[in-house]
C-alpha cells in the first residue's frame, strides 16, 4: 500500500511534479530524506522515487528530473543522469553509468554483473564478477530489453523493445533482435517520429494503415486456411480452391499460420505436419518431389522440377515447427568442390540469371540443413561457392550477370534469389553494394513492372529485399529506396480480398495470378513487412517472417 500518494503516479512518475498536491509532494520529499541519509546517496532535484521500488544500492547517484518507478529494483553501484526513467519493474543492478536523457521501458534488465561459470561447482557458489555498463546520452531502451555486463551503449542509440544486447551499440545505432544487431542509423530519413513511450508520433498513418491490414489478415487467416484445404489423399493443401493439391500449399499454409497465428494451422495437428512433410523426402537424394508423377522411387536431381525449391520451402516449414528434414540433402553434401565449380561455371549466367541464382539460393539452403543437422558438407565446398561468387560478380552492377534493358528483371530476380540463399542466409555482408543499389533502383523504376496494377509478388520482393538487405551496409540513395517502398506499401494494403488473401500478381490479364491463393497472401504478407521495415514501421503489423523469408541470418558463415 502506498497511502502518501495517487498510485497512478508510482507507475507513471512523470507527471508527479507538475500535478502532486503540497501534500503529496512533502511526503515525496519526506522519502528523499531518509533515502538520502544513507551514505553513498546523492539525489538531483525533482527526483521521484516510488515507495513501491526496491531501491537498495550501495550508491546511488541520480541527477535532477530523473525517475526510478514502482517495482523497479536497483542495486549495488549506480549513477543516474539527469532527466532518465527507470520505469515500472525494471532491474537495474551491478555496475551501470547512464548518461543525461536515458529513457528505460518497463520490464528491461540492466545487470552490470555476470557469474563465473567454472564447471568444477554449481553456479550459484560461483564468485560474480562485474566489467559494468556504460549508457550514453540520449539513449531510448525500449520495454524487455536485457543489456549484458561489459556492454557500452553510445549516446543516441535506440534498443528496440525485447533487444538482448551483448556487444557495445555505437552512438546513434538502432539495434534489435536476439542477440541484437544493428538495424541502422538513427540519424537516416524515416518517416515514424516515437516518443519515449514508444508511440506514433506523425508518420501519416501509416503505422495505423500497418496495424489495420495486420488486424485484417489475422481475422481472415482461419478461413483462408479451410478454404485450401481439401479432403484428397485424407486432407491437403491447395493453393486455391479447385487447384491441384501441392507440397509448396502446404508450406505456405504453414507460413501463413506461423505469421499471423504463431501456431501450426489448425487442419492438423502440428505432429502431423511434421511427419507428412518428412515422409515426402526421398532418402538418397535428401531432396521432396512434388506429389504425383516424380514420386519417391523416380531419380531427382538436383536442379530440376520443384524438387529444388522445396529444400526451401519444406526445409523451412519444418523449421517452423521446430523440427527438420529426417535426412541430409545428400545431393548437396555430396558434391565436391570441383563438381559444384563445374556447376556454377556452367549455369546459364547471361540468358538466365534467375534461374542460376535460383540453383544457387537452393545449394545454399541446403548446405545449411546440413550444417543444422550436424553433417558435414564437402570440404571447401561453401569455401568454393562464396569464392566463385565473389570472383564472378560485376563489380560496375553490383549483380551476377549484366543488366541492361532486356535482361535486367532476370539480373535483378536472380540477385535477390541467389544472395537469399548464400550472403543474407549466411551472414555475409554483399559485393559492391553502392553499385547494387544503382541497378536496382533504375529496374524499380520500370513502370512495366512497379506502375499501378503492374505489380507482382516476385518482382516486388526481388527489389525490395536487395534493397532492405544493402541499406544495412550503405545509405546510398536512402531516400529513393524509401519513397519507392512507400509507393508500392501503399499498393500492396489496399489489395488484400477478405476471406480469401492476396493475389500473386495486381494485374487483370495474369489470369490465374489474379487470383487470391496461398502463394500471393504468403509472399505479399513478406513483402509487406520488408516494404515496411525499410521505412522504420514493420513493428506496427505485430508479425516477423520466420521461414523463408526470414530477415536474420540462418546461419553465421564466419563463427564457424
Amino acid at each position: 500500500m502506498n497511502p502518501q500518494h495517487d498510485l497512478s503516479y508510482d507507475y507513471s512518475p512523470w507527471t508527479f511534479w507538475s500535478s502532486a498536491s503540497e501534500a503529496e509532494r512533502e511526503a515525496q520529499h519526506k522519502h528523499h530524506k531518509g533515502f538520502a541519509e544513507r551514505p553513498g546517496i546523492t539525489l538531483g532535484e525533482r527526483v521521484f522515487l516510488s515507495p513501491l521500488a526496491s531501491v537498495d544500492p550501495e550508491t546511488l547517484s541520480m541527477g535532477a528530473d530523473s525517475f526510478i518507478a514502482a517495482h523497479a529494483y536497483v542495486t549495488v553501484t549506480i549513477t543516474i543522469g539527469d532527466d532518465c526513467t527507470v520505469n515500472a519493474f525494471t532491474v537495474v543492478r551491478g555496475t551501470v553509468v547512464m548518461g543525461d536523457g536515458v529513457r528505460i521501458g518497463a520490464h528491461t534488465s540492466i545487470l552490470g554483473f555476470n557469474h563465473s561459470m567454472d564447471p568444477s561447482g554449481p553456479v550459484f557458489k560461483q564468485p560474480l564478477t562485474s566489467k559494468g555498463i556504460r549508457i550514453g546520452d540520449d539513449v531510448w531502451i525500449g520495454s524487455n530489453v536485457v543489456v549484458l555486463d561489459g556492454v557500452t551503449v553510445g549516446s543516441h542509440a535506440v534498443l528496440a523493445a525485447g533487444a538482448v544486447v551483448t556487444k557495445d551499440v555505437p552512438e546513434w545505432s538502432i539495434v534489435g533482435g536476439n542477440p541484437a544487431r544493428r538495424i541502422r542509423d538513427r540519424r537516416d530519413a524515416t518517416p515514424v517520429a516515437l516518443d519515449v513511450r514508444g508511440e506514433a508520433a506523425v508518420d501519416g498513418g501509416l503505422r495505423a494503415a500497418l496495424a489495420a491490414f495486420a488486424d485484417t489478415a489475422r481475422a481472415d487467416a482461419p478461413t483462408i486456411l479451410s478454404r485450401s484445404w481439401t479432403s484428397d489423399a485424407g486432407g491437403r493443401y491447395v493453393d486455391r480452391p479447385g487447384s491441384v493439391p501441392t507440397v509448396r500449399a502446404h508450406c505456405d499454409a504453414l507460413e501463413i499460420a506461423d505469421l499471423l497465428l504463431g501456431s501450426a494451422p489448425p487442419q492438423l495437428q502440428r505432429e502431423e505436419h511434421v511427419s507428412r512433410l518428412q515422409s515426402l523426402q526421398d532418402p538418397m537424394s535428401g531432396l521432396v518431389p512434388e506429389f504425383g508423377a516424380d514420386g519417391l522411387g523416380s531419380p531427382l536431381l538436383f536442379g530440376v522440377g520443384p524438387a529444388t525449391y522445396h529444400v526451401l520451402s519444406v526445409g523451412y516449414a519444418l523449421d517452423l515447427l521446430d523440427s527438420g528434414f529426417q535426412h541430409p540433402v545428400h545431393v548437396v553434401a555430396d558434391m565436391d568442390a570441383a563438381a559444384l565449380l563445374a556447376s556454377l561455371e556452367a549455369l546459364p549466367w547471361r540468358k538466365e540469371a534467375w534461374g542460376s541464382g535460383a540453383w544457387v539460393d537452393a545449394w545454399g539452403t541446403a548446405a545449411y540443413w546440413n550444417l543444422s543437422q550436424g553433417q558435414p558438407n564437402s570440404a571447401g565446398s561453401l569455401e568454393t561457392l562464396f569464392g566463385w561468387l565473389l570472383g564472378h560478380v560485376n563489380p560496375s552492377a553490383g549483380t551476377w550477370g549484366t543488366p541492361a534493358a532486356d535482361t535486367r528483371l532476370k539480373v535483378v530476380n536472380g540477385y535477390y534469389r541467389l544472395t537469399r540463399g548464400t550472403f543474407a542466409q549466411f551472414g555475409l555482408p554483399v559485393p559492391h553494394a553502392e553499385r547494387l543499389v544503382d541497378t536496382v533502383l533504375e529496374h524499380a523504376d520500370d513502370a512495366r513492372y512497379f506502375s499501378p496494377g503492374r505489380q507482382n509478388a516476385c518482382n516486388v520482393l526481388d527489389v525490395v529485399h536487395p534493397l532492405w538487405l544493402v541499406s544495412k551496409q550503405t545509405a546510398h540513395r536512402r531516400e529513393e529506396m524509401m519513397a519507392w517502398a512507400g509507393n508500392q506499401l501503399k499498393q500492396a494494403l489496399i489489395r488484400w480480398e477478405t476471406g480469401k488473401g492476396m493475389a500473386f500478381s495486381a494485374a487483370p490479364e495474369s489470369g490465374d495470378h489474379h487470383l487470391a491463393k496461398l502463394q500471393g497472401t504468403e509472399m505479399w504478407l513478406a513483402i509487406v513487412w520488408y516494404l515496411a521495415d525499410l521505412l522504420g514501421s514493420a513493428e506496427a503489423l505485430g508479425y516477423r517472417p520466420r521461414g523463408v523469408h526470414r530477415p536474420e541470418p540462418a546461419w553465421l558463415l564466419h563463427k564457424l
